[in-house]
Parts: C-alpha cells; sequence; structure tokens
C-alpha cells in the first residue's frame, strides 16, 4: 500500500490544548512507512530544494485544509448493534437489559459479527476517525474478528477483549479468574500474530487487556491482568467511577472506592485509559496524575448514565491526559464531532451553576472552548494513547483528514457551511483565505460532507458512501 504522502496546502492542528495553529501554504512529505520527513512553509529554501526533487505534489486548492483524524478513546464494538436505542434505563440496568445480550449475540453469530464490525469500521473512516480504542466481547473469535476487520480496513485500532468473571447475566461471563486471565493471554498472543509478519508500520492493530470494570471482575482476576501488562507491557482500558448506582455497587461489595480496587491491582500506569471518571475530584485526579494514567471524556453518555458531569478542567488543570470518546452505544452518536462539541456544552453548563453560586466565583472558568475540545479530539487522545499523531511535524506518524470549506471558484461553502461574504469575492488565488472564524464554523457545523480524504500511517482509506 502506498503510503508516501506530498501535499502542498494549508494545515491546521492543535499541539498543545488550546492553541491552534493555522499554517498557510505548508510542505509535508511522508517516506514510504507513513511518517513525515519535511514539513516547513513552502516558501522556504529547504522546502523549494524538496520540491524540486518530488516526481509528483498534490497541490490542495483554496479552501481546503489538512487537519489530524480523530481519536475515539471509548467505544464499544458489539454495541454499535443497536447503537441510538436502549438509552431508558440506569447504567447496571442498562448492561442487563441491552449491552451484555447484544454482546453475547454477537459471540454466538460471527457472520453477524464481522457484518456489523465492518460496517463500524466504515461508519469510522466516514465520520473522520482513524484511531480508536475498542470493547469486544468475551469470545476470543469474536474479537479476533473485530481485529481482522479493523486492519484491513487501515484503521489504527486497540482492540479489548473482555475479561470478566462476575456477572448479572449468568450466560456471560467466564468461569472463573484462571480461565478468563488464560483467555487474555490467547487472545494477546493471536491478535499480535495477526499482523507478526508486516512491517512494523503496517501494524494498526494492537490487543488490550480490558477488565470491563471492578462489578464484574474478582481481586483475583484484577490483580492477574496488573500482572499480565506489566509483564506484557499492553495498554489497559476499563471503566472508573462512572455512575452513581455503579460507585455505591462497588463501595457495598468492595468496601472501597473503585479506583482504589484498580490501584491496588496494578491497572492504574501509564498504559492505562480508564473511562468517564465523573465521580473523581482534584485529590483523585491529582492521584491519577501521579500514576500518568489517562481518561477518556465521553460527554454524551454521562449525560445519560451519569448523576455528575464529568469535572474536565480540573482534570486538566491537575496535568491528566484526557482524550474524548463517544461511547458507543451509551451515546448515540459515532462522530467525534458530536462529542466536541457535548464536552464544550457541558462545561459551559458547570461554569453557569458554578457562577450562580455566589461564594463560589475565584475568577476561574469550568468551561473549555472549541479549540481545546479539538485538542481533546486529535492530540489529547493520541497522547492519552501514547501515539506519535495527532498533529503535524517531523517524526510522527501521518494520519490526517482532508477538510473542504467552501468552492474556491463560487465561494459557496461546503455542506452545512455558509461563507456569504465569499460568494461575492475573488478567492480563487488567495491562500490564506481560511480563517480562524471558517474552521469554528466547520467545528461547529461541518459534517461527512467537508470530508475529503482520509489517511492513517500515510495510507489513504477509502471514504465513498457507504
Amino acid at each position: 500500500m502506498q503510503r508516501a504522502v506530498r501535499i502542498r496546502g494549508t494545515f491546521a492542528h492543535t499541539p498543545r490544548l488550546g492553541d491552534l495553529e493555522i499554517l498557510y501554504d505548508y510542505l509535508l512529505v511522508t517516506d514510504s512507512s507513513g511518517v513525515v520527513t519535511h514539513f516547513q512553509a513552502a516558501q522556504t529554501l529547504e522546502s523549494q530544494t524538496v520540491l524540486q526533487k518530488l516526481s509528483e505534489c498534490v497541490t490542495l486548492p483554496t479552501g481546503t485544509l489538512i487537519v489530524p483524524n480523530f481519536v475515539d478513546a471509548h467505544l464499544h464494538a458489539a454495541q454499535f448493534l443497536y447503537q441510538g436505542n436502549g438509552l431508558d434505563l440506569p447504567l447496571m440496568e442498562w448492561l442487563n437489559k441491552y449491552a451484555f445480550k447484544a454482546e453475547e449475540r454477537l459471540d454466538g453469530d460471527p457472520t453477524l459479527a464481522r457484518r456489523v464490525y465492518t460496517r463500524l469500521a466504515r461508519r469510522l473512516i466516514h465520520n473522520g476517525t482513524g484511531t480508536v480504542l475498542l470493547f469486544g466481547t468475551i469470545k476470543e473469535e469474536t474479537n479476533l474478528i473485530l481485529a481482522e476487520v479493523m486492519q484491513a480496513a487501515g484503521l489504527r485500532a486497540f482492540v479489548g477483549k473482555l475479561s470478566m468473571d462476575i456477572s448479572s447475566r449468568p450466560s456471560y461471563k467466564e468461569s472463573s479468574a484462571q480461565s478468563s486471565l488464560q483467555a487474555a493471554h490467547s487472545f494477546v498472543e493471536k491478535c499480535r500474530g495477526l499482523t507478526a509478519n508486516l512491517p512494523s508500520h503496517e501494524r494498526l492493530v494492537e490487543p488490550v487487556l480490558t477488565p470491563r470494570f471492578v462489578p464484574t471482575c474478582s481481586d483475583e482476576l484484577l490483580a492477574g491482568l496488573g500482572k499480565m501488562s506489566a509483564t506484557e507491557n499492553l495498554k489497559i482500558q476499563s471503566h472508573l467511577a462512572e455512575t452513581l448506582d455503579q460507585v455505591e455497587y462497588v463501595r457495598k461489595e468492595r468496601g472501597a472506592e473503585d479506583m482504589d480496587v484498580f490501584d491496588r491491582s496494578g491497572l492504574l500506569t501509564p498504559r492505562t485509559i480508564q473511562a468517564h471518571c465523573t465521580f473523581l475530584d482534584v485529590p483523585s485526579f491529582k492521584h491519577i496524575h501521579s500514576r500518568e494514567t489517562a481518561i477518556a471524556h465521553c460527554p454524551l453518555s454521562n449525560s445519560y448514565f451519569s448523576a455528575e458531569p464529568f469535572r474536565l478542567r480540573e482534570a486538566l488543570d491537575e496535568g491528566v491526559k484526557v482524550g474524548l470518546g463517544t461511547d458507543i452505544a451509551g451515546g448515540y452518536s459515532l462522530d467525534l464531532m458530536n462529542s466536541m462539541r457535548h464536552a464544550v456544552s457541558v462545561s459551559r453548563m458547570r461554569q453557569g451553576s458554578k457562577q450562580m453560586k455566589a461564594d463560589s466565583d475565584d475568577g476561574k472558568s469550568l468551561a473549555i472552548d472549541w479549540k481545546e475540545s479539538l485538542y481533546l479530539a486529535t492530540k489529547g487522545g493520541a497522547t492519552a494513547l501514547g501515539l506519535a499523531t495527532g498533529a503535524f511535524g517531523v517524526g510522527l506518524s501521518f494520519d490526517a483528514q482532508e477538510i473542504r470549506l467552501y468552492d474556491p471558484q463560487t465561494g459557496m461553502g461546503v455542506g452545512a457551511l455558509d461563507f456569504f461574504d465569499l460568494e461575492v469575492s475573488d478567492v480563487s488565488g488567495d491562500a490564506e483565505t481560511v480563517t480562524v472564524e471558517m474552521v469554528e464554523k466547520w467545528w461547529g457545523l461541518g459534517d461527512a460532507r467537508n470530508r475529503a480524504g482520509m489517511w492513517v500511517q500515510g495510507a489513504k482509506l477509502d471514504i465513498s458512501p457507504l
């Protein structure tokens, strides 16, 4: 697969929280493994020298820019089966009625599983997501299908076979902690084996240890997974302090906070991504930061299931690594652009509530802005997963999407975007006619109609209609 990229045009990224850079008339070149080897203004002497040596180079039209792919840091692949349905119950009841049933169904029907996962991969690409952290199911075969499908689609995917030796659904659990640990080890080996014969830059799929959450995992299982992660250098994903009923359940059954249960099991590590964390306070964030553990913020599903909004600003202020997740199907939208928008909305409501309390105004806002949310959806998620992506620069993998804002000939906006002044102006020769306000409009109103291309590790993906 061709991974050598040569593009000249406008690039936009958020290399730091809240810092949007729009880079006009830049030249980006990658090597044959999809890693950026040159990224400078096209008019520099070095860029001109590079251009003279290139046999071909794509020049983007005015009104088009390259931005990083989105990183979905929390998604339940099997629950894509019923995306958009079943959001009427508290979490622990919802799991029994919808989630476990759907996951068990796919475990019993590999043909259906492959069909669901193939459609999921296409939808992710359609929505600009190039990297995804996936919860799977219990059965090894089903998770290997998931890994195969993601690799074939060209997506960067972290696939987790669920580890569960406790369940409120008797038919959906593993028989013991030891059998669960053996199954996790077997999946890791086979998942790694799927790409073992490929060059390192083409190995897009990795296994992830996935204790579902404390209520479905015994102390023995959690401790065993902690040792396996350390020994095999494996990433870990789970759910932490998500909802009131879940938090109270753990306190009653374990006599501890679930953060402490994970910690004593060796599962809060620099390789760990914990979803939700809505019931964590500032001292807890300090502890999470000390462990270098990352958090996947899923604002839409939190609105349905959690009695508390995630304290996003406080987590960021404490230096916690945070990315965004869709949490399909606890969240109904697979489009991470909606997660960005909901993250801003929830944070602004938190700030509004704070302002209503006269004694709580310390001058520090709890709100985030759209630029910060774009960071969380790109560089923030990549950092949470330990990836050299999410922004543009020499040495980084080229994971990107081409976004069309307007037609340079007519000034007409693409999709839902309107730029009325451009419709009566000649913009065809102005390379800098992409403003911060235009990017913001795309953030607020843009959709798949604006997406003209996708790359993962330098390889161009098929974005044709489903």
